[in-house]
């Protein structure tokens, strides 16, 4: 494979990952956005409380963006 090539293959390799991390949050981003615990968050998952998650092939779970904001606005509407 050429140089150019290669360098081709990174950024499309980057641009997937950072495409990706837009529209799926890990479970820091959003233990960090709600200003809980993790432990909170995984206790919410286990009661049926927590979003929709995506468990992927390597065991972390992500959640959509889009489904986050769906289970944010269900929370507005109980509150």
């Amino acid at each position: 494979m050429s140089r150019r090539s290669s360098n081709k293959v990174r950024q499309l390799d980057r641009h997937v990952h950072q495409r990706a991390s837009r529209t799926r949050l890990t479970i820091a981003e959003i233990c960090a956005d709600l200003g809980i615990s993790r432990s909170t968050f995984y206790e919410w998952r286990i009661k049926g409380r927590a979003p929709r998650c995506i468990k992927l092939p390597n065991g972390d779970i992500r959640v959509s963006r889009a489904e986050y904001e769906r289970w944010l606005t269900t929370l507005e509407e109980a509150a």
